[in-house]
C-alpha cells in the first residue's frame, strides 16, 4: 500500500502524539499525513491550573502543531462530518469555507468536551476549565473580582465578588481550585481592604468522595488539606440552580457569586453524532484492544472519545478511563498499529497497567500514589511537577516551563489582571463613538459602529 492518505481528526494528546510518531516511522513515499484541528496547537491540560495561577506562562503549556509536525499537512478547522462509507472527512476551515478530505486510514481523536447538566443558569454563568483560553480568562477574572471588591463599600456586593464556586471534585476541579485559591490569597496581601479570610472558595461534588483516582485514604487526606486552606468542601451535594449567580444547593445552602467554574466531568465530542462510526451508550466510539474501530479496518480511535477494553483488569466489560495518561500511551500503540496496518503486519493490543496518579493541591502541596506507594505534601507536589514536565512534548517547552518555575520560586507569582484582553476593542469603540457627530451618537444607524456594552466584570478589570 503506497502513498497512503492518513487523516488525523484532532490535534490533542492522541492526535499530536500519533502524528508525531507516524512522521518518524513512515517514509514520505509511504504515506501523506493530514492533521485537522480547530486550534493550531495542542494544549497540555495538566498544566492549565498552574498557568491560571501565574506559575507558568500560558504560551508554554501549548505546543504549536506546525512546529513539531513539520512532515505533516495541517488544516486549521473544525471537522463537521465523517462519512466512512465514502471515506471522506468534511471540515469547516478557519477561512470560512467547507472542504472534503479523502482518506485511506483515519484516526478519530477529537477528544472530549465539558459534560453539562440542565441546571438553570449554568449556560449563562458557568465556565469550564479545559482550554488555555479558559485558564487565562479565569486568572484575569478572579483577580478582577478582587479589584472590584476593593472599590465597593456595599457588603453584599463585596461578599458576592469574593465568593468563588467550583463544581466537580475530579482532578481538574481540585487542581484548579487549589491553584486559583492559592493565587487569590497570595494576591490579597497587596490590597489594603481585603484579607485572606475575606475570600471564600467553595467546592461542590455530587459523589461522596473526591479524586477517586487516588483511592479513599488519599481522597480523605486531600479533603483535609482543602479544609486546612479554609476551602469549604460539600460532598454528596448537588447544584439546583445558578440563575443570575444565585447558587442554591440541594442541602439548603444558598449564596451569591460572580464566579462559577464547572469541572463536573467530560463527554465525547458532539461531532461524533455526525458520523457513521459505531458508538456505545455513552456516545464513545466502540474500539477493539488494537484501537481499531469495530467493523471498520483502517479506522483507528483512542483517547477520551474511545471505548477501549481495559486489558489490565479482570472484568471483560471494563473500559479505559478518559485520562491524559491513557491518551498518551494509546497514541503510541495506535501509531505503531497504523504502521503495521500499512505494512501488512500484525497489530498489537493496548494494555497499560496502572502506574499511579499525581495531583497538585497548590504551591508545595500535593498527593501522589505511585505503584501503590502513597506520598503527600511537598514530595508529592515535586513528583507531580517532575512527572508532568517529563510528559510535556518537546524539550523547548520543558525548558521554558522549568525557567518559569525557577522565576516564580525566586520572584513570586505574577498577580496582575489583564482583563482588557477579554474585550480589547472596548476602549476603541468608546473613543470612536465619542468622536462622531452628536446627532449620530444620539441616533446611531443600525449596524454602523454602535458602541458595545462592556460587561461589568471587564470594566472592573
Amino acid at each position: 500500500m503506497g502513498n497512503t492518505r492518513i487523516v488525523v481528526v484532532g490535534g490533542g494528546y492522541v492526535g499530536m502524539y500519533t502524528a508525531l510518531r507516524l512522521q518518524k516511522k513512515l517514509r514520505r513515499s509511504e504515506a501523506e499525513i493530514t492533521v485537522i484541528d480547530p486550534q493550531p496547537h495542542m494544549t497540555y491540560q495538566p498544566f492549565l491550573p498552574e498557568a491560571a495561577a501565574g506559575s507558568i506562562e500560558p504560551r508554554h503549556v501549548v505546543v504549536p502543531l506546525r512546529k513539531v509536525l513539520q512532515k505533516c499537512h495541517h488544516l486549521t478547522g473544525r471537522v463537521t462530518r465523517i462519512d466512512h462509507a465514502q471515506r471522506e472527512v468534511t471540515a469547516e476551515l478557519a477561512a470560512g469555507h467547507v472542504t472534503t478530505v479523502g482518506y485511506d486510514v483515519l484516526v478519530v481523536a477529537p477528544g472530549s468536551v465539558a459534560r453539562t447538566l440542565p441546571i438553570p443558569g449554568l449556560a449563562e454563568c458557568g465556565i469550564a476549565f479545559k482550554t488555555v483560553g479558559e485558564a487565562i480568562y479565569l486568572r484575569n477574572h478572579v483577580l478582577s473580582r478582587l479589584d472590584a471588591a476593593a472599590t465597593t463599600i456595599d457588603p453584599a456586593l463585596r461578599r458576592r465578588l469574593l465568593t468563588f464556586l467550583v463544581v466537580g471534585g475530579g482532578y481538574a476541579g481540585i487542581e484548579a481550585l487549589a491553584e486559583l485559591a492559592d493565587m487569590a490569597r497570595y494576591a490579597s496581601r497587596y490590597y489594603e481592604t481585603i484579607h485572606r479570610e475575606d475570600i471564600r472558595w467553595i467546592l461542590v461534588e455530587a459523589a461522596g468522595r473526591i479524586m477517586p483516582e487516588v483511592g479513599p485514604k488519599m481522597g480523605r487526606y486531600t479533603v483535609e488539606r482543602l479544609l486546612d486552606a479554609d476551602i469549604e468542601v460539600n460532598l454528596d451535594t448537588r447544584v439546583k440552580t445558578l440563575e443570575g449567580g444565585h447558587v442554591v444547593l440541594d442541602d439548603g445552602q444558598s449564596f451569591d457569586t460572580d464566579t462559577i467554574i464547572w469541572t463536573a466531568g467530560v463527554k465525547p465530542n458532539p461531532m461524533l453524532e455526525n458520523t457513521d462510526l459505531p458508538r456505545d451508550e455513552r456516545g464513545r466510539v466502540v474500539c477493539s484492544a488494537e484501537l481499531q474501530v469495530e467493523g471498520m479496518p483502517g479506522v483507528f480511535c483512542a483517547g477520551d472519545c474511545a471505548s477501549v477494553p481495559d486489558l489490565s483488569k479482570d472484568d471483560p466489560d471494563a473500559k479505559t478511563s478518559p485520562s491524559a495518561q491513557h491518551a498518551v500511551r494509546q497514541a503510541k500503540t495506535l501509531a505503531d498499529n497504523i504502521v503495521a496496518h500499512i505494512r501488512q503486519r500484525p497489530l498489537k493490543q493496548y494494555k497499560h497497567n496502572y502506574a499511579g496518579s499525581v495531583a497538585s493541591l497548590g504551591l508545595y502541596k500535593g498527593v501522589a500514589e505511585i505503584y501503590g506507594i502513597k506520598l503527600r505534601g511537598i514530595v508529592a507536589w515535586f513528583m507531580h511537577r517532575t512527572y508532568h514536565v517529563s510528559r510535556m512534548p518537546t524539550w523547548n517547552r520543558r525548558i521554558r516551563i522549568v525557567f518559569d518555575w525557577t522565576g516564580a520560586l525566586f520572584l513570586g507569582r505574577e498577580v496582575v489582571s489583564l482583563g482588557q484582553i477579554n474585550d480589547p476593542r472596548a476602549d476603541f469603540h468608546r473613543v470612536a463613538g465619542s468622536d462622531r457627530p452628536r446627532s449620530e451618537r444620539a441616533n446611531p444607524p443600525v449596524g454602523d459602529g454602535q458602541e458595545e456594552r462592556v460587561p461589568a466584570e471587564t470594566r472592573a478589570s
